[in-house]
């Protein structure tokens, strides 16, 4: 039976995911078609890390030393449209953790959004996104005053047109991260791929 949370953001990722790029464009934005399911449950670690996972509590903060950011998470739910709402444009830009996904820490693939540039302002919050590597350390604080830690596992740059929805929303057994912007070349100001990082429990300590 599918919990009333995790049924929540099986539906809202069912809707078309907008992800507007912050550059001149910035109101239109680039859609991508998730399946009409949820991906089949994957086993991505022991059933120890489930146990280890955290309560509920809505991220306000992330870090990534490797790409200097920290900054605060503000909350993302969906447009009239159906789409996924992204951050603002402004000139304190920052990350928005989608609130029909889990809470970092909690079993499940936490979702967090943030741009690549915010048109005049300049460089967006994730702009070096794609330069993560495998072992870099994330950590989001939580409101509870806890931290969740990650440490990457992967960088994909895909097309916006091959959005990996499985891979980006499917079940996991443990807590994970998925952190996503837009990359690639571009096409009347829009960029065409997005880039993902795909994060993994991470140590105690960075």
């Amino acid at each position: 039976m599918i919990s009333p949370s995790r049924r929540a953001f099986v539906t809202a990722a069912t809707a078309s995911l907008l992800v507007s790029c912050g550059g001149p464009g910035a109101g239109q934005g680039t859609t991508a078609r998730p399946s009409s399911a949820p991906a089949p449950s994957r086993s991505s670690g022991s059933p120890a890390t489930a146990a280890q996972a955290l309560g509920r509590s809505v991220p306000v903060a992330l870090r990534i030393p490797a790409i200097g950011v920290d900054t605060p998470v503000m909350e993302l739910g969906l447009a009239p449209d159906g789409s996924v709402q992204v951050p603002p444009i402004t000139a304190h830009d920052r990350a928005g953790w989608y609130r029909h996904s889990p809470t970092p820490g909690q079993v499940g693939p936490s979702v967090i959004l943030g741009h690549v540039t915010v048109g005049t302002y300049g460089d967006g919050v994730f702009r070096h996104l794609s330069r993560l590597r495998r072992g870099d350390r994330i950590v989001a604080r939580l409101k509870n005053g806890t931290e969740a830690r990650f440490a990457v596992s992967s960088v994909r740059t895909v097309a916006k047109a091959d959005f990996p929805t499985d891979d980006v929303y499917g079940d996991v057994d443990r807590p994970e991260l998925r952190l996503i912007t837009c990359g690639g070349p571009r096409d009347g100001g829009e960029y065409l791929d997005n880039v993902i990082v795909f994060a993994e429990p991470g140590p105690a300590s960075p």
